[in-house]
């Protein structure tokens, strides 16, 4: 489909034979898009005198320096830094931090989106429309019945002990077991697309509540269960936090309209660097290694974690939580690596 939009394109205005396919690819899937998003961004700052904002908001705009690569470069979005950041560090409320990441990661990974596709980079669609489908249900349905009464501390917790378990799990089995991947799910049947969609559902739910959480929970799922490499995992679930932050930003904009002043300020200092933030770190990552990508990965589960230890201290109850969450995920990750699918091709 979109090797014929670049074919009519060129034929259109009469480019083939001056500029090649692979530039045609860049230049309509990503570039034009991303100057479109510039140029309206500088008017709207331009017509409503609004640069005093970076003056006000500049450490939003330098945590999305590092959210937006994150985002891109690997399967945790960038909710997963704005999110702990805008909460612990500078006690943004929990909601204003859940709708703001929503917003910006509509934009980032929205552009890392076209990257991936500017660039063919390989990415799973099976797992990719059920888990997308699973997802939009989930953010739906956790914004309405699940996120207004969650406790933020527990929430937190919640996040960074369930994946720190992943990230065990997916060290042992990548440095232990020395595993064997494949590049696409087999074929799936009712059972296994059920699954996929269950998935994508309890993902949303996540996202509902952090800003993030449906591209590392169907990561999980995918890579431990299928086998499937990190290589197109990870361009896989940057598309699908895309798609869920777009159905969770205008579901609170237009349906629920609770969209705090803040989050636009916070958002209009943060555009303009996570449209090249986002892209760039999905450009880096294509050009590592599997193993790489997954040491990246273990490096941001291990620093999260760490981060909100020291930020909440939890203790008490919390503190159970957190270690029973820890123990919970242990044993749901080991136990759907041993029933792994061996990895083939269809």
């Amino acid at each position: 489909m979109t090797d014929k939009i670049v074919e009519h394109i060129s034929d259109t205005f009469g480019l083939q034979s001056k500029v090649s396919n692979r530039l045609m690819r860049i230049l309509i899937f990503f570039v034009l898009p991303v100057l479109m998003v510039y140029i309206v961004w500088a008017s709207y700052m331009w017509a409503t005198n609004s640069w005093g904002l970076f003056r006000e908001y500049f450490y939003m705009t330098l945590t999305m320096v590092f959210g937006s690569f994150v985002a891109g470069a690997s399967s945790e979005g960038g909710g997963a830094v704005a999110f702990p950041v805008m909460t612990l560090v500078f006690k943004i409320l929990p909601s204003v931090a859940r709708t703001f990441s929503l917003a910006i990661q509509s934009i980032g990974m929205t552009a890392a989106t076209l990257w991936i596709i500017a660039k063919q980079i390989p990415i799973e669609k099976k797992y990719l429309k059920l888990a997308m489908v699973g997802g939009s249900f989930g953010i739906i349905f956790g914004s309405y019945f699940v996120a207004p009464y969650l406790a933020p501390a527990y929430s937190k917790m919640l996040f960074v002990s369930f994946w720190l378990s992943f990230g065990l799990a997916l060290f042992a089995i990548n440095h232990i077991r020395q595993r064997d991947t494949c590049n696409q799910l087999p074929s799936l049947d009712r059972k296994q697309r059920a699954e996929l969609l269950a998935i994508g559902f309890i993902g949303g739910i996540l996202s509902s509540i952090l800003g993030s959480g449906i591209d590392i929970c169907s990561f999980a799922f995918v890579t431990m269960k299928y086998n499937l490499s990190e290589k197109v995992a990870t361009p896989t679930s940057v598309i699908l936090m895309a798609s869920n932050a777009i159905v969770g930003f205008l579901l609170h904009q237009f349906v629920l309209q609770d969209v705090q002043p803040e989050v636009y300020n916070y958002w209009l200092v943060s555009i303009p660097v996570v449209v090249l933030g986002a892209p760039l770190g999905a450009l880096v990552i294509n050009k590592l290694k599997r193993l790489h990508i997954a040491v990246f990965l273990y490096s941001i589960i291990i620093i999260q974690f760490i981060g909100a230890v020291v930020i909440i201290r939890p203790h008490g109850e919390l503190l159970v939580f957190s270690l029973l969450t820890f123990i919970v995920g242990i044993v749901i990750f080991f136990f759907m690596s041993k029933r792994a699918k061996p990895p083939k091709l269809m």
